[in-house]
């Protein structure tokens, strides 16, 4: 039996991990924590085995208002739950970070690829990285994983945009081009792994493919017995489009496959019937 502590009580990847290891009720025992406030500072984790540590702030419109909550929330509470972590002997912490610390919206990113995060979100999990991989030693491992986006059922970001839009329009652009994903099952199933196999060290978790938005946005409409017509006649004008929203849409961003932890649990296209599923 492994217990395990989830940070981020309520969050969508935290959950769906406590729910994909309760399948297991007899290997597993998964409590979840909220850090919200300063009340987890007085209960000990001696009893836990591995730490996820998921809580954090994403999906929120960063403004100068809000960017010091960035680095109070994803940078310094994910380092002083690592210390308590190790201080209270648990040997394993699994932060999860993500592919925003390379700050690009088109590319390949390699292992080689710099660290240019461009926004609080990201500078602030680069820098949590490098605070928490300062405590790790041979009594407390430390991994860290970089997924790019994650997608399923009642996900936030952009696929339940694309999905929405997957439902409105009679046409979608038939665009060329690549993205890492991960499915959350996918990642919920790596992360069981990590902690089975007590790994430590950088991930890159995806699914075992790439994807084409025009192919997802298809799928996801044929999953409701719709029919998208997919034109190729707006693609030069797309591609001459140099915006932000055009470019996490359309553009090319993933892991070179040299890098990538590749999880083929759930292919792309079951992955979106499940997601789409009543």
């Amino acid at each position: 039996m492994k217990n395990i502590l989830v940070t981020g009580k309520n969050s969508y990847i935290g959950t769906s991990l406590d729910n994909w290891l309760m399948r297991e009720p007899n290997k597993y025992q998964v409590d979840t924590m909220d850090t919200k406030d300063n009340s987890w500072r007085e209960n000990t984790f001696s009893q836990y085995d591995a730490i996820y540590h998921v809580a954090g702030i994403a999906h929120v419109k960063e403004t100068g208002e809000n960017e010091e909550l960035y680095y109070k929330v994803n940078r310094d509470l994910a380092y002083e739950v690592a210390k308590k972590a190790k201080l209270d002997g648990v040997k394993q912490f699994i932060f999860l970070s993500s592919m925003s610390v390379y700050g690009l919206e088109n590319g390949i990113i390699s292992i080689d690829t710099q660290l240019k995060p461009n926004t609080a979100y990201g500078k602030s999990k680069i820098e949590a990285e490098k605070l928490i991989k300062t405590l790790a030693d041979d009594s407390f491992i430390v991994a860290i994983l970089r997924p790019p986006m994650v997608y399923g059922k009642g996900c936030k970001g952009n696929y339940p945009r694309l999905a929405a839009l997957a439902m409105k329009t009679p046409i979608f652009p038939n665009i060329d081009n690549k993205r890492s994903m991960i499915y959350i099952d996918n990642l919920s199933e790596f992360v069981k792994q990590l902690i089975d196999n007590f790994s430590s060290g950088l991930f890159f978790p995806q699914n075992a493919e790439y994807v084409n938005t025009g192919e997802m946005v298809n799928l996801i409409a044929k999953s409701h017995g719709k029919k998208l017509k997919m034109l190729k006649l707006f693609n030069p004008l797309i591609k001459l489009m140099n915006i932000s929203i055009v470019n996490k849409v359309f553009g090319n961003l993933i892991y070179e496959m040299s890098i990538v932890n590749k999880v083929d649990l759930v292919s792309f296209k079951d992955s979106i019937e499940m997601t789409e599923k009543n």
